[in-house]
């Protein structure tokens, strides 16, 4: 009954309520001098990217990574009260994570575009980081692409909690990128309507489970249940789960 729970963080376990790009337009400020022309791009890309895309719309050189990175870092931890003041836990959240971590055997963390620094201020700021492995998750800094964020997870679940290489993935998120990385690592999904992104466009981006929200914690568990008889068998495809 082993399992790895991967969870999204932005519009799918918290609503940042506009703070998230503010961070990334007070980062590009500070290494700049100037404000950016317009927001940065997310939608389920990974931090790395998205400043990445900041400096090529403005004509910029992108400084080197470590140095965006402690940019992020303080933009963050700056916001981290209004994060909690302006911010929201989305429904059945919290109730989902305790399940998820009570359950024998499995590993429930997070698989983020945010760096960790940020994923922390994020969940912190609602409370849910005692409620999460965070230390086997995989985060914006960890690659550029999100698909190579599994591997990452998959490779701390196995190093530091002695998982075994045979253990199911099931990333749960709100975009079609999210839905994409699953499908591109062979990982299960469970696609949230709860971000921009309605029903039909994750379905269209293969899902075959899509929830309007986490509030039914029972309805969650079944489906995420469902998933730890799929182990990876050699030259096979696994059957995904009937839509929930």
């Amino acid at each position: 009954m082993e399992l790895i729970v991967l969870w999204d963080i932005d519009h799918t376990l918290i609503e940042n309520s506009g703070v998230s790009k503010e961070i990334y337009a007070a980062a590009f400020s500070a290494l700049t001098g100037d404000p950016p022309t317009g927001p940065a791009r997310t939608e389920g890309r990974t931090d790395r990217l998205i400043m990445r895309e900041l400096f090529v719309r403005h004509a910029l050189a992108e400084p080197d990574w470590a140095v965006v990175e402690a940019a992020l870092a303080r933009a963050g931890e700056e916001r981290l009260e209004v994060l909690g003041e302006r911010g929201t836990v989305l429904p059945g959240v919290r109730e989902a994570l305790k399940a998820a971590s009570a359950h024998d055997g499995w590993i429930s963390s997070v698989l983020t575009g945010n760096i960790a620094a940020n994923a922390r201020v994020k969940l912190s700021a609602f409370h849910l980081d005692p409620l999460l492995d965070l230390p086997v998750g995989a985060y914006g800094a960890d690659a550029e692409q999100r698909p190579d964020l599994v591997s990452v997870a998959r490779e701390r679940a196995q190093r530091l909690r002695g998982v075994r290489d045979d253990v199911h993935v099931v990333l749960v998120g709100d975009t079609p990128r999210d839905v994409e990385a699953a499908l591109a690592t062979g990982s299960g999904i469970v696609a949230v309507a709860s971000g921009v992104h309605s029903p039909e466009e994750l379905a269209a981006a293969g899902a075959d489970v899509v929830l309007p929200d986490l509030s039914d914690t029972a309805q969650l568990l079944r489906i995420l249940e469902s998933f730890t008889a799929r182990q990876k068998v050699p030259g096979r495809l696994r059957k995904r789960p009937h839509k929930g």
